[in-house]
């Protein structure tokens, strides 16, 4: 876990991906199982960012049918399509 984050803030991030479309739950919370040590300053302003943008385009730009257009966004949304 990220040496910034509590547990409780971890767990607060973690339901918040919680809501919307499935798919998108399935690989953020992917995402945070593999990547939660690297959310911290810029990476966590870009990933709580993410989740609050319009479900279906966030789901285009992590599945790369639609270009990210954000770079604050663009390494967030490169490890999710990592995952």
């Amino acid at each position: 876990m990220n040496r910034n984050m509590t547990t409780t803030e971890m767990n607060r991030l973690r339901w918040s991906c919680r809501r919307g479309l499935l798919e998108n739950e399935l690989v953020l919370e992917r995402f945070l199982r593999a990547h939660a040590a690297l959310l911290e300053g810029e990476r966590l302003a870009a990933f709580k960012m993410l989740r609050r943008i319009r479900r279906r385009r966030a789901l285009g730009s992590v599945s790369g049918r639609r270009e990210c257009g954000d770079p604050a966004l663009g390494e967030v949304v490169q490890l999710l399509r990592d995952c």
